[in-house]
């Protein structure tokens, strides 16, 4: 998810680059969600990984 997040921001600094404005904006949200949501679930994973061992 991260890899995609990645890809998306990417993306939207090309599309600012050449100009395309409402694209750039869309990519660069598309990437702010994939990212908190990767967060969200790092997070989750790693909380179930302590509760698992203790």
């Amino acid at each position: 998810m991260l890899h995609y997040a990645v890809v998306f921001f990417v993306i939207a600094l090309i599309a600012a680059l050449l100009g395309f404005g409402g694209i750039a904006a869309g990519a660069a949200g598309i990437a702010k969600i994939l990212f908190i949501l990767f967060l969200v679930m790092a997070v989750a994973a790693f909380l179930m990984g302590l509760l698992r061992k203790g």
